[in-house]
């Protein structure tokens, strides 16, 4: 991969070495006993951010999201998201295994829901339905191109769930690339959800983890329901500490990935082998590939030119932008972008 811009993911970031040097003066104790010291810094840390009661370190954002599904529901529920949800696509049919719940699935625009589309959904009180008791919104909606939800439109389905007697549960993978978008404050998102997923190996960089955020009630039961996941980690702090240094060096930077994936937007929205871009709020790029070309010519041209990137539908491209693109990359992948001639179908 060397000498590769790779656009994959942003969670093929490497830690800088400070934040290296960070994990390894990380005071550490045995978790499991509640010892570590670091990994408690982080949960509080969290916790008081997002004005929240507690926090619990996880290994992935998979395994928050799917505990706090558990925690929310019973078997024979249904969780209300919409059909781009990572939750329902990418969690290995998590939901079912685990909770034993259905999934109501939802079209919102780009991944993003409302009371109008939620509130017909719900069902009533009727023993040949399951029962309706949680809603999942992911902020930012991976498959939506990195939209975001403000908290103008949380609010009111907030109210709804509290109306109906919902859980509401965010998938915050890309939460602080969504912050920095929107301007809003993370303490006031602790008002509206009952649990929040906050992944820290993203674009903030660190190597690995999550934080689930909820009551201290629900934190509890959730760390029974992580060690029953054997999700239970010993000296942890070594990796918590990656994701301190995270929230305090590496959040404002999420800017320069905002702007980086409008400059590759801008360059894909002029080349002949792209049909569409959806629209670039964060640090997301998702293309459409115009019809006389294939997924696979383009994708192989890109792969061959130097820059690594992932399809996300049998006609589109993913590009992610992180911290270990920088400004010369970019410029050199517009560049690479405007020469590029992919083989069109014969």
């Amino acid at each position: 991969m060397q000498n590769k811009i790779d656009f994959r993911s942003d969670t093929v970031t490497i830690p800088t070495p400070e934040m290296i040097a960070a994990m390894m003066t990380a005071k550490v104790g045995d978790d499991v006993y509640g010892e570590d010291e670091t990994v408690a810094a982080l949960e509080s840390k969290l916790s008081v951010l997002f004005n929240m009661e507690a926090g619990l370190f996880c290994p992935s954002g998979t395994m928050t999201n799917q505990i706090a599904i558990k925690c929310f529901t019973q078997p024979m529920d249904e969780v209300i998201c919409d059909q781009t949800a990572h939750v329902y696509r990418y969690e290995g049919g998590g939901i079912a295994f685990h909770s034993g719940a259905s999934v109501r699935l939802l079209n919102g625009p780009r991944g993003i829901l409302s009371p109008e589309l939620i509130g017909p959904e719900i069902n009533e009180d009727n023993i040949h339905y399951p029962n309706s008791s949680l809603v999942v919104l992911e902020n930012t909606v991976n498959k939506g191109g990195g939209a975001c939800y403000t908290l103008e439109q949380i609010a009111p389905i907030a109210e709804l769930c509290k109306s109906r007697g919902l859980k509401l549960h965010l998938d915050g993978a890309r939460i602080f690339n969504a912050l920095v978008k929107t301007g809003d404050a993370a303490a006031d998102y602790g008002q509206y959800f009952d649990g929040i997923s906050i992944c820290l190996s993203k674009g903030l960089g660190a190597p690995v983890g999550s934080v689930l955020l909820g009551t201290k009630e629900t934190i509890h039961k959730a760390k029974k329901i992580r060690k029953a996941f054997g999700g239970g980690m010993r000296q942890a702090g070594f990796l918590a500490a990656a994701g301190i240094y995270a929230l305090d060096h590496q959040v404002t930077r999420l800017a320069e990935d905002h702007l980086h994936a409008q400059l590759l937007a801008d360059a894909l929205g002029t080349a002949d082998f792209v049909a569409a871009v959806m629209p670039v709020e964060t640090n997301i790029v998702i293309f459409k590939i115009a019809e006389s070309y294939t997924t696979a010519s383009v994708l192989d041209s890109l792969t061959k030119s130097g820059i690594l990137c992932g399809a996300t539908g049998p006609d589109t491209l993913r590009f992610v932008t992180h911290l270990n693109t920088d400004a010369n990359q970019i410029a050199q992948a517009v560049q690479l972008i405007k020469e590029l001639k992919p083989v069109k179908k014969s």
